[in-house]
């Protein structure tokens, strides 16, 4: 199984949601970049879960930086980052019985019964704790050369949150949300819906809206290695993931090449947009413009509903009545998770486009 991805900024995961502790490799940094402990801290914390809306398992995420991090400056040699596991119950779990809307069938597929099965193994949610760590370095790095991202819910059923305004303003609001919605009224209807779904032993998904701005023009490479292709590899990772479109995406498919072009204009020195229907993206590459783009995140597969599976040992049909701690939404934890792989990637890309020191 690969877990490495990047060419020039590389990611490696490692671990299992029991095992006795998830972690990151990060390759390909450059040196002398300030790695600040207590803003990673702050990154994991809006991954923890939060009450009624979120499992019960609660991991302290207490992080050992152990390798590529000197008097608080990255080296520029493969980061290390270890997180221990410490509220486990295994007990939960049953091996041969696999959980529908899990990877339990396909994992038991590809690895022959190999695979810890123990709370989805190396396929849980939990292993995204290592990519916020790694993803906290990548958002500092990129703040300190002006490039911003800021996600928000945009939607959960029929709730809708208001687009972005403001760019950076409202990306500056988002950063110490735990719940991250730029309406406050919308906030509150969405929790009731989530709490609403759990009282029912069921789960609701959602729509991220993810924006970055200050990237400059040319980054990317045309058909294979275009920034919306590379962005969805990685945004396709994330567990839960199961659609990303780019600007107004789908919604382009109804319009006519009038309405959906960007017309280009001078603005202050500058070349610019005077719409951004394409999400700041031209043929794969960034056109200057604020990158746009939404991901779709499934209602969490753990359900307390009864549910058709199989006993995989019996080769006969069985029924799952689910036990153990479980979200009845992901989509509020799942935003820095966004964060961070977009941000990763997108070191990745600057690295690649600049060179090995961008960025810097």
């Amino acid at each position: 199984m690969k877990n490495t991805f990047g060419q020039s900024v590389a990611v490696t995961l490692f671990g299992e949601s029991h095992g006795e502790m998830i972690g990151v490799v990060l390759d390909g940094f450059a040196p002398g970049l300030q790695v600040d402990e207590d803003f990673i801290r702050h990154q994991l914390s809006l991954r923890r879960p939060q009450g009624k809306i979120s499992t019960p398992r609660v991991e302290a995420d207490e992080f050992s930086i152990v390798s590529g991090v000197f008097e608080g400056k990255t080296t520029g040699t493969p980061i290390c980052i270890l997180i221990p596991n410490t509220n486990t119950k295994s007990k939960d779990y049953a091996k041969g019985l696999p959980r529908p809307g899990h990877a339990d069938y396909a994992a038991e597929c590809k690895y022959h019964g190999y695979q810890d099965y123990r709370g989805g193994g190396h396929f849980s949610g939990r292993i995204t704790a290592a990519l916020v760590a790694a993803g906290a370095i990548a958002i500092s790095a990129l703040r300190q050369n002006g490039i911003l991202i800021g996600t928000h819910i945009s939607r959960i059923s029929d709730i809708r949150d208001r687009s972005f305004g403001s760019y950076e303003s409202d990306i500056e609001a988002l950063a110490d949300l735990t719940f991250p919605v730029l309406d406050a009224g919308k906030a509150e209807m969405m929790r009731a819906c989530i709490e609403d779904a759990a009282s029912e032993g069921d789960s609701v998904g959602g729509v991220l809206e993810t924006a970055v701005i200050g990237l400059p023009t040319g980054v990317g490479e045309p058909w294979f290695d275009t920034v919306e292709g590379v962005l969805s590899h990685a945004l396709f990772s994330i567990p839960g993931i199961k659609g990303v479109e780019f600007g107004d995406g789908f919604a382009l498919a109804n319009m006519r090449g009038s309405q959906a072009n960007d017309g280009l204009r001078m603005q202050n020195g500058r070349i610019v947009t005077t719409t951004n229907h394409n999400g700041g993206i031209n043929g794969g590459i960034t056109n200057g413009m604020p990158v746009i783009f939404r991901c779709a995140v499934k209602p969490t597969p753990s359900i307390f509903c009864e549910q058709e599976s199989v006993d995989l040992a019996a080769k006969q049909n069985a029924t799952l009545i689910l036990q153990g701690r479980h979200d009845p939404a992901i989509i509020h934890r799942a935003r820095v998770v966004v964060d961070s792989v977009a941000a990763l990637v997108l070191c990745d890309l600057l690295a690649l486009r600049f060179g090995t020191d961008f960025p810097k």
